[in-house]
């Protein structure tokens, strides 16, 4: 059964950058597209960006979108989210999410999600 595993993430300061990994154990990603989501203190969780199996990427969120870059090592079954200028508002639980073909903006849509992580950007 596929499963992800998430790294990266802590505490920054504003301004620096930092990778969160998603790795896959259980089963290869192969067609599977991968969303990145994060959820705000007091927040509903939201999509970021996700990358299909043809890596045809998608970015949801407009205040990111020039920051943040998704991407994926399919030899290494992993995908990854580089965060860069990171701001005191990007402070949340990051997650990644799997599902089938196409990239969905709705967490709904996915069926195997990583255990989150939690990144704190100081100001």
């Amino acid at each position: 059964q596929l499963q992800l595993v998430q790294s990266g993430g802590g505490l920054v300061q504003s301004g620096e950058s930092l990778t969160l990994s998603c790795a896959a154990s259980g089963g290869a990603l192969g067609w599977e597209a991968i969303a990145w989501f994060r959820q705000a203190p007091g927040k509903e969780r939201e999509a970021i960006s996700c990358m299909t199996g043809r890596r045809n990427t998608v970015n949801y969120l407009d205040s990111v979108k020039e920051r943040f870059i998704i991407s994926r090592d399919f030899a290494q079954n992993t995908a990854y989210l580089e965060m860069n200028n990171v701001q005191p508002e990007d402070t949340g639980v990051y997650s990644c999410a799997a599902r089938l073909y196409g990239c969905s903006r709705s967490q709904s849509a996915y069926s195997t999600w990583g255990q989150g992580t939690q990144v704190t950007v100081s100001s």
